[in-house]
């Protein structure tokens, strides 16, 4: 599978069109999906607003492993 770019907008703080709160956090999550990407991950928005809300302390990774088990982070 081919690395296939993600849309960071850096001025409207949004990757994939999901706002972040910050430039700092915006640029280390997408670094970190950026790294995952060439192990064959394949971000979705909805997988980025978790991500978000994790790294922003809004759900716990207990959370995030209840999503994955129900597979809601597609």
């Amino acid at each position: 599978m081919a690395y296939k770019p993600i849309e960071i907008d850096r001025k409207n703080l949004t990757l994939m069109g999901v706002r972040f709160p910050d430039l700092e956090t915006l640029n280390s999550t997408a670094d970190a999906i950026g790294s995952n990407m060439f192990e064959g991950f394949e971000p979705t928005a909805k997988g980025i607003a978790i991500i978000r809300d994790y790294v922003t302390d809004k759900i716990t990774i207990a959370d995030v492993l209840q999503m994955a088990k129900d597979r809601m982070y597609g």
